[in-house]
């Protein structure tokens, strides 16, 4: 059957060879499509193809990660418990720690697709049990993107996991004020960052968690606390915590902050970036998120649905998608906007 490429979807089946408008090969005949060969149909300016009906679909990837629901469900339930212990007791077992972050980050490291994973977790109840473990896992993936070895990417992960442990020390009325922190509350907030200090020390020999609880507000110009610490005087883990602490905060829903798109705040990342925070993995972050983008499900500030199809060269942060009826460029409609991204 001859389809338009706005029609096509992923398992689709080529019934002949695709060559462009000048006579370059493009796909063979008996491609079974998926995103990024719809978008190369698409950058190759082809309108038509045939394909062939008959043929099986491929599985979505992404009903492999919804099969790490469970697996994330039973980690937060465990992470619940250890907030509490160390609000009771002032420190934790660390063997409890590495008994639920060794099998998640194992398979983390043969998923791929970090989108749907943070939108899994995004729709969980307590934000701060889902902030830690979104904190972790980007912490992780972000450490094994910089090029650090498997082993050092789990020490990133787990002080990722840890970095928030001090809040069990605020009180909860202060934590969970959906309205604006007096200077008071604000200094005790703060004090997370000592406070999750001591209750790592008081709990294990691993210092470099301990640091990153203590020193992943600090910023690169020294406007950051507890410490006002510049760049050189950073550990390299608080660093990357840093980035996922704020990326996950940003694109979560808050008792005071309605979350904000995903891409938009990659966005500001970048900008940030200069100055703020560090920017070897900031960039790495990006660089690794964003083709986690194409294919997803989105709906535009226009209302309309669609799916991105390729990231745009002149513009990162604005996309291609592909709606029901055209092709939306937003490096050139600067009126339309990603408002939410979907995980199917």
């Amino acid at each position: 059957m001859r389809r338009h490429v706005m029609e096509l979807a992923p398992g689709d089946r080529l019934e002949n060879d695709i060559f462009n408008n000048n006579g370059v090969f493009v796909l063979k005949k008996g491609t079974v499509l998926n995103n990024e060969s719809i978008v190369k149909l698409v950058q190759h300016s082809i309108d038509y193809v045939d394909v062939d009906l008959s043929s099986e679909t491929e599985a979505s990837p992404v009903t492999s990660i919804q099969k790490m629901e469970l697996q994330f469900n039973d980690a937060i339930d465990a992470f619940e418990s250890i907030f509490l212990e160390s609000l009771a007791t002032g420190k934790f077992d660390q063997n409890d720690v590495d008994d639920l972050l060794m099998p998640l980050m194992e398979q983390l490291t043969s998923q791929k697709d970090v989108i749907s994973l943070l939108l899994l977790l995004d729709n969980k109840d307590n934000y701060t049990y889902n902030h830690s473990m979104q904190v972790g896992m980007l912490s992780y993936y972000i450490a094994l993107w910089m090029g650090y070895p498997h082993d050092e990417a789990y020490k990133a992960g787990k002080a990722g996991f840890l970095h928030d442990i001090g809040k069990s020390m605020v009180p909860p009325e202060i934590l969970n004020k959906p309205g604006k922190l007096t200077e008071e509350e604000f200094e005790e907030i703060k004090r997370h960052t000592t406070y999750g200090y001591e209750i790592i020390r008081n709990s294990t020999t691993d210092e470099i968690s301990a640091l990153v609880a203590l020193q992943h507000h600090e910023r690169e110009d020294g406007s950051g606390y507890p410490q006002g610490l510049t760049s050189s005087e950073i550990h390299p883990f608080a660093k990357i915590t840093a980035i996922a602490d704020v990326y996950s905060a940003m694109t979560s829903n808050r008792v005071y902050q309605n979350k904000q798109e995903l891409i938009t705040v990659l966005h500001e990342l970048y900008r940030l970036s200069f100055g703020k925070f560090s920017p070897e993995p900031t960039q790495a972050f990006i660089r690794h998120m964003l083709p986690n983008f194409i294919g997803k499900r989105v709906r535009l500030t226009s209302g309309e649905l669609g799916s991105i199809v390729m990231t745009n060269p002149s513009d990162f942060f604005r996309p291609l998608v592909k709606t029901d009826t055209r092709f939306a460029d937003l490096s050139r409609e600067p009126n339309i906007d990603i408002q939410e991204v979907f995980v199917e």
